[in-house]
């Protein structure tokens, strides 16, 4: 049990060093239960009047802050998870841009702690990492141990791919570029690859769309209203009102999906 408590907090101390949470995991959760104590107690006290009024049993009260205690606390833990994912798909976008970048020095001749150092400087999510291989590096880390580190923080696959092929160039001793430049048409296929599934979903949902959120509620509409003519069925303006609300709905859920399958590329 010990053992397990233990792992839990360093697995969860790792997480926080990648989300850029710089808390401690005992401040972390500590903080955590305090935030989900206020949301149950607030429930709890709403639940109260409205418990009240329907004169149901008041068992439901502290139930209810409960509850809302446990939704709460479990959300504020995932959304540690959900900060990750987010950081990650942002540095996936410029990944490639940066990598490139620091290529281009490296084969114009300079060093790479050089080559880093400009790089740092440039625009982008992903060059986050190596102003922070350069602050390590200026506190007296060695170079290999800087991107030890920035790898093992770093959300994004693709970027601890290159900082991977950067230091394992600098242990063998071999020329950094050589790495590089493999690794970064490795992710540029993977990229192209991406696109073209992105371009296959999206005539398939494209497809749905048009049947669902254009044709259907179209003809949908106008049979109700001829049908309703037919058999002197009485059309209230809520009823329009209704047949807008379930056509929005279905409206945004073809938004979030269209956004959700986009791939995180730029080429």
């Amino acid at each position: 049990m010990p053992f397990t408590k233990k792992r839990s907090k360093a697995i969860l101390k790792k997480k926080l060093g990648t989300a850029g949470i710089n808390k401690k995991p005992e401040q972390f959760l500590s903080q955590t239960r305090r935030n989900a104590f206020m949301v149950g107690l607030t429930m709890a006290a709403l639940s109260f009047f409205i418990i009240q009024k329907a004169e149901m049993s008041w068992f439901f009260i502290p139930l209810t802050g409960v509850v809302f205690f446990f939704m709460s606390y479990l959300a504020m833990l995932k959304s540690v998870d959900a900060k990750i994912s987010k950081k990650a798909k942002h540095i996936d976008k410029d990944v490639l841009f940066a990598g490139r970048f620091l290529l281009i020095k490296l084969n114009s001749g300079k060093p790479l702690i050089n080559s880093l150092a400009e790089a740092s400087q440039s625009y982008g999510v992903a060059n986050t990492y190596f102003k922070e291989i350069m602050r390590d590096i200026e506190l007296g880390t060695p170079l290999e141990s800087a991107l030890e580190k920035a790898t093992d923080e770093c959300p994004s696959k693709k970027m601890k791919r290159i900082l991977f092929q950067i230091n394992n160039a600098l242990k063998i001793g071999i020329d950094v570029t050589q790495n590089l430049e493999a690794v970064l048409g490795e992710i540029s296929n993977e990229q192209l690859i991406e696109i073209q599934r992105y371009g296959k979903k999206l005539s398939s949902l494209t497809l749905f769309y048009m049947l669902l959120a254009v044709v259907m509620p179209s003809l949908g509409i106008t049979m109700f209203t001829i049908v309703a003519g037919l058999v002197s069925l009485r059309i209230t303006p809520s009823t329009f009102f209704t047949f807008a609300f379930f056509i929005l709905i279905i409206e945004l859920v073809f938004i979030s999906l269209f956004k959700h399958i986009r791939p995180n590329v730029n080429i």
